[in-house]
C-alpha cells in the first residue's frame, strides 16, 4: 500500500509534487509550534499562519516563537521550507513561460467551436486574416502551417498550430470536428502541380477525420479541379483562372482598373444565395429587385442548379429550386 502511494505520488507532475510537499511541511511546523508554544501560538491555524509566513520569508512578526525549541523550529523551516516555496514558484514560473512558449510556437491545441481554419501562411492568407480579425465583430481563426516558427499574427483571434496540415494530428490540434469553414490555401513556393497534390491531399485528411466540415480549397492548375471536387471539396477556387480574368479585363478596358475597383466594393459586402420563396414564385422580377432595393441589397442574379444567370431579363420565370444572387 506505501509503495503503491509512493509510486502514485512521483508520478504526479512535478508542480503538484512541491506544493503538496510545501502543504506537508506548513501543516506539521504549524502543528509542532502551537504545542511547543502554546501561549504564544493559541491555535492551530496560528501555527500554521505563523509556518506559511515564515517559509515564504514575508516575516510579519505578529507571532515571534521565544523558547529555544521553537527558535530552533523555526530555524528548520526557515532552511526547510523556502528553499520548498522557491522551487515552487519558480516551477510555476518556469512552467507559464513555457506554456507561453508552447502557445506562440504553435504546439498547443485549440479548443472551441465555429472557427475558421486557415492552412497555408502567404499573402493572401496574412490579407484574409488581417480582414476577419479587424471586423466589427471578429471571428476566431486556427492558422495551420508547417514553415513558419511562431505565430505571425499577434492577435488573441488567432491560434497557430505549427505542422504538417496533411497529417492527423496537426489538423486534430485545430479541432477541426467544431470548425465552422476550411480554407485551404495553394503553396506557390511549389511547382503549380505540386502544389495542388498537397492541397488535395490535405483536403482528403480532413474530410477523413471530419467528413461534414465545409472546405474550400485554393487550385492552381484546371486539370485538378475535378481531383478537388472528387476529394470533397465543398467549393474550389481556381486563383490562376480568376487571375487571367483580371489580366483580360484591364487589356480591355485601356487600363482603367474597372473590375478591380468594382471588386474591392466586395471587402464590405458579401455575396449571397437566397432560397426563393412561395410568395416570391408569384411576384416578377422587377418587383423582388425593389424589394431588395428597399432592404440596402442588390438582386443580380439567379442560380440554377450548375447554371448562373446574371442579370437577367424581367420576363424571366422563376422556379421553385431556384437562389437569388444578391449583394449584402
Amino acid at each position: 500500500m506505501t509503495n503503491r502511494v509512493y509510486i502514485r505520488f512521483w508520478r504526479m507532475p512535478l508542480l503538484l509534487r512541491i506544493l503538496f510537499m510545501a502543504i506537508i511541511v506548513f501543516l506539521s511546523f504549524g502543528v509542532s509550534i502551537h504545542f511547543l508554544e502554546p501561549a504564544t501560538f493559541p491555535t492551530i491555524f496560528d501555527g500554521i499562519w505563523w509556518a506559511i509566513i515564515t517559509a515564504s520569508t514575508v516575516g510579519y512578526g505578529d507571532y515571534v516563537p521565544h523558547s529555544f525549541w521553537g527558535r530552533l523550529t523555526a530555524l528548520i523551516l526557515i532552511l526547510l521550507g523556502a528553499g520548498i516555496v522557491s522551487s515552487y514558484f519558480g516551477t510555476l514560473a518556469a512552467a507559464a513561460v513555457t506554456k507561453q512558449d508552447a502557445y506562440l510556437e504553435g504546439k498547443l491545441p485549440f479548443k472551441g467551436n465555429g472557427h475558421i481554419v486557415i492552412v497555408g501562411w502567404n499573402e493572401r492568407s496574412r490579407e484574409l486574416v488581417s480582414k476577419l480579425i479587424y471586423r466589427s465583430k471578429p471571428q476566431m481563426i486556427v492558422l495551420v502551417d508547417e514553415t513558419l516558427e511562431s505565430n505571425p499574427v499577434k492577435s488573441k483571434f488567432v491560434h497557430f498550430v505549427q505542422g504538417k496540415p496533411h497529417v492527423d494530428d496537426t489538423m486534430m490540434k485545430s479541432d477541426i470536428a467544431n470548425a465552422e469553414k476550411v480554407l485551404i490555401t495553394a503553396d506557390r513556393g511549389n511547382n503549380e502541380l505540386q502544389a495542388d497534390m498537397n492541397s488535395i491531399l490535405t483536403l482528403l485528411t480532413i474530410k477523413g477525420l471530419c467528413p461534414n466540415v465545409k472546405c474550400i480549397v485554393e487550385i492552381l492548375t484546371a486539370e485538378q479541379v475535378i481531383n478537388a471536387c472528387r476529394a470533397g471539396a465543398d467549393e474550389v477556387i481556381q486563383s490562376n483562372k480568376l487571375t487571367s480574368v483580371f489580366m483580360m479585363n484591364s487589356l480591355h478596358s485601356n487600363g482603367d482598373g474597372l473590375l478591380s475597383t468594382v471588386i474591392q466594393q466586395f471587402e464590405e459586402s458579401r455575396l449571397a444565395a437566397i432560397s426563393i420563396s412561395e410568395a416570391d414564385l408569384k411576384k416578377g422580377l422587377a418587383e423582388l429587385f425593389f424589394e431588395f432595393q428597399q432592404k440596402d441589397k442588390l438582386l443580380i442574379g439567379i442560380k440554377r442548379g450548375e447554371e448562373t444567370i446574371l442579370n437577367p431579363p424581367h420576363s424571366y420565370k422563376l422556379e421553385n429550386h431556384d437562389e437569388l444572387i444578391v449583394i449584402k
